[in-house]
């Protein structure tokens, strides 16, 4: 990641070599810079092998659950109180911490990065090759969450009181139309991409542009992919959703929900806004 330089000029500036390295370390990112690191992520991630991604997509499944396991213990130990949402939403931004700072393959992420490169250069080839990162990538993290509801639900993974706690927090989740779904998909998909563009310019603050993006995902009680289909699955294996339920009525729409909030809307803008300086 480059910074733009400022040269010095002795005869006007009256600055110091010292003194210009301060100005150079306090300038913010251009948006074409940012556009570009992001672009390279992605260029970088499509040409990774499918193993390799398989495999991070699938910790990545599991590493995201922890945010249904730290909001559903924060509700769980706190009192009813009508400020308990406020304070219970930070743990839904644990897992996506884990996920994101540790470089694990997340699909919502990938509604960004891997789409600029093909924004960049259409055609047949680079589309075929971000659809193949998207599947391998999503059916990895929704393996992932599966194998997390699974292991909760029967293998006696947390005690009865922390599982109901889940339960309960699933059941809310989950209480929405299709429709419902879809449009709170949006927004969440919407503030994943913001979240992937803010951090190249956030340095030592990825942290926190990460929980307060995810913070405001779980706040806002907006549908995410991966981290709700933890809760999905719970709940089919609790015997409380169908599987028809759990794919239309959860994963189809919550999917075009996050692919418009992540591509469609923030990508293009994105795209849009550097084109003529690029």
């Amino acid at each position: 990641m480059s910074r733009e330089k400022i040269e010095p000029q002795e005869s006007t500036s009256g600055l110091s070599g010292k003194e210009i390295q301060d100005v150079q370390s306090h300038l913010r990112l251009r948006a074409p810079v940012v556009y570009q690191v992001v672009r390279n992520e992605g260029e970088e991630e499509l040409a990774r092998p499918l193993l390799s991604l398989w495999w991070s997509g699938l910790a990545a499944g599991l590493a995201i659950c922890l945010s249904v396991v730290s909001k559903g213990l924060l509700e769980h130990y706190l009192p009813d109180e009508p400020w308990r949402p406020l304070v219970s939403s930070f743990g839904y931004s644990v897992g996506f911490i884990v996920a994101v700072l540790g470089r694990l393959q997340l699909f919502t992420e990938n509604t960004i990065t891997a789409v600029l490169p093909v924004i960049d250069r259409p055609n047949l080839h680079n589309l075929g090759v971000m659809m193949r990162l998207w599947v391998v990538v999503l059916v990895a993290n929704l393996v992932g969450a599966l194998v997390f509801s699974a292991a909760t639900t029967w293998g006696g993974l947390f005690p009865a009181e922390h599982l109901g706690a889940f339960l309960n927090l699933s059941r809310e989740a989950m209480d929405k139309t299709p429709r419902e779904m879809l449009l709170y998909g949006i927004p969440a998909g919407f503030l994943v991409a913001v979240m992937v563009w803010m951090i190249p310019s956030a340095e030592s603050a990825a942290f926190y542009v990460v929980v307060m993006m995810t913070y405001l995902i779980g706040l806002g009680s907006m549908t995410h992919v991966v981290a709700g289909s933890a809760e999905a699955f719970l709940l089919l294996q609790a015997g409380e959703m169908s599987p028809g339920s759990v794919v239309f009525g959860f994963l189809v729409p919550v999917f075009f929900g996050n692919v418009i909030g992540g591509t469609v809307l923030f990508t293009l803008l994105a795209y849009g806004q550097v084109k003529r300086e690029l």
